[in-house]
């Protein structure tokens, strides 16, 4: 009989996840909204206050959108890394393996990350992509402009919710034709060396798909197959893991709109754990602003009372995320500190 040889362990252990204090809470239930029921305005506004974080049904993205924009990631994702590679390195737009930006966060992830002006996306793809890049394309932007779409009725739906008089408050600024806007195609590949790992018998330990974070933008628009592994942090620390749904989506609320709330929503910690056997697809819409656009609190939320928050531009808070750690309250900078 012949021996297998163990798997280096080594060579994934950067991506195995310390457990720390905070465990699950399999208790709590993300809250789940109906686009096409009256009280949605009003759903909405109690979980971006509760969670930062609830599913959409009845959203009115065609599924042929969706299942096409699948196809043709799960294409791309299948090909030899020689191929995928023509589109990178991710700097920041384009492929990338393993590496989340510049500043050491890794995470068992591959991912494209493009620019959402339609005019822009082929020149990300590589030119070796099948036989027609342009399909590629096409099922991306059809998928963007319909996301985006859907997430301008949310925002105007807020803002309602909200007794916000201006209801394209929030929704003008991903309208904008300057709207600094991005999307990502992530792949969580299978990695059998972590089943291999963990011994005979033994329960797997997690492994890092996407490190815990918050996102900067306004919103986030996540769509993934029907492979578990998103997480989202509550307010105590612990940690809900998401039930899967591919024909639905879920929205983060971002820093960006937790500064225009001035605090009455919080941007959501989210984090993906990767499987050992399952391969699994998302795809995030990150709804920002114009880069010029000043981040304050609104108006109409600020009666009365002081904002929480230092004026600064997208530009200079882009900036500061972007050099920062995944895991880094990137708000903390901002934050006005209380005279002693």
């Amino acid at each position: 009989m012949v021996a297998l040889p163990k798997p280096a362990v080594k060579n994934i252990s950067p991506f195995i996840l310390n457990q720390g204090s905070a465990g699950l809470n399999s208790q709590s239930e993300i809250p789940l909204i109906d686009l096409s029921k009256p009280d949605a305005k009003h759903a909405i506004v109690k979980a971006c206050e509760d969670f930062g974080f609830f599913k959409i049904v009845n959203h009115g993205v065609p599924l042929d959108f969706i299942s096409n924009l699948e196809s043709e990631a799960v294409g791309f994702f299948s090909l030899p890394s020689s191929e995928k590679e023509k589109a990178g390195p991710a700097n920041p737009f384009g492929y990338g393996n393993k590496n989340i930006g510049p500043n050491g966060d890794v995470g068992w992830v591959e991912y494209l990350l493009l620019k959402t002006d339609p005019s822009s996306n082929l020149n990300e793809l590589p030119t070796g992509f099948g036989n027609n890049p342009e399909k590629f394309r096409s099922a991306i932007n059809d998928y963007i402009s319909a996301v985006k779409k859907m997430g301008c009725e949310i925002l105007e739906l807020m803002a309602d919710g909200l007794k916000i008089q201006q209801r394209n408050v929030l929704s003008k600024l991903l309208m904008d034709e300057q709207s600094d806007s991005v999307f990502r195609l992530n792949h969580y590949p299978p990695c059998p060396e972590l089943n291999q790992a963990s011994g005979d018998g033994a329960t797997p330990p997690n492994m890092i798909g996407f490190g815990e974070h918050t996102d900067p933008q306004i919103i986030s628009i996540l769509r993934s197959n029907n492979i578990s592994g998103l997480q989202i942090s509550t307010r105590d620390g612990s940690w809900i893991p998401v039930p899967p749904d591919q024909t639905s989506f879920f929205i983060n609320v971002g820093d960006s709109l937790q500064v225009m709330t001035n605090g009455r929503f919080k941007s959501v910690r989210h984090r993906v754990i990767a499987s050992g056997s399952k391969s699994r697809l998302s795809m995030i819409y990150f709804g920002g602003p114009p880069l010029s656009e000043r981040i304050v609190p609104l108006p109409a939320l600020v009666k009365g009372t002081e904002s929480l928050y230092k004026e600064f531009t997208w530009f200079e808070y882009k900036k500061s995320a972007y050099s920062s750690r995944l895991s880094d309250n990137r708000l903390a900078l901002f934050q006005r500190i209380a005279a002693s």
